[in-house]
């Protein structure tokens, strides 16, 4: 009967090494960061933060560096239709801003959900250029705590 025990008592050991490594390989994982949405008509477009610092304040050097970044999520906007963002309640508490091409395209809001004419955003008086633009989402009033960015391209 010992030699059967000691079989039983290895494999639960074993179990137990692989249950405890399983645990540290996910408490090793980053949290998400806070998600932010792009929808034209039936078409969305989700992103977690180009840029963050679990809400602390970024660097202008790391703001830089994110608005450079070309590995971004696009979307087709059809000009005569509404651009709609929405962000995390977690976003909209700290106060965030549509930015076109890095400027300020609206004021700061806490709501979690702002609507922009598709025109807009390739209409050379706002800064457009070409049939695509890029549109970030600032969090933050003061001081930049994280950023999303979005391609948004003309539909032809």
């Amino acid at each position: 009967m010992t030699m059967q025990s000691a079989p039983r008592r290895r494999r639960a050991v074993a179990a137990a090494g692989a249950v405890s490594a399983g645990l540290l390989v996910l408490t090793a994982c980053e949290k998400p960061t806070p998600i932010a949405t792009v929808t034209v008509g039936t078409n969305s477009v989700s992103s977690e933060a180009t840029c963050y610092n679990d809400g602390k304040a970024l660097d202008t050097a790391a703001l830089g560096n994110c608005l450079k970044d070309t590995d971004i999520k696009s979307i087709t906007v059809d000009p005569e239709e509404t651009v709609r963002f929405g962000v995390d309640p977690k976003i909209a508490d700290n106060g965030w801003t549509i930015l076109m091409n890095g400027q300020p395209l609206t004021d700061s809001s806490s709501k979690t959900y702002r609507t922009i004419p598709g025109s807009v955003f390739f209409n050379a008086q706002y800064g457009a250029q070409g049939n695509s633009t890029l549109v970030s989402v600032k969090e933050g009033d003061k001081t930049v705590k994280g950023l999303w960015s979005f391609k948004l391209k003309k539909a032809s």
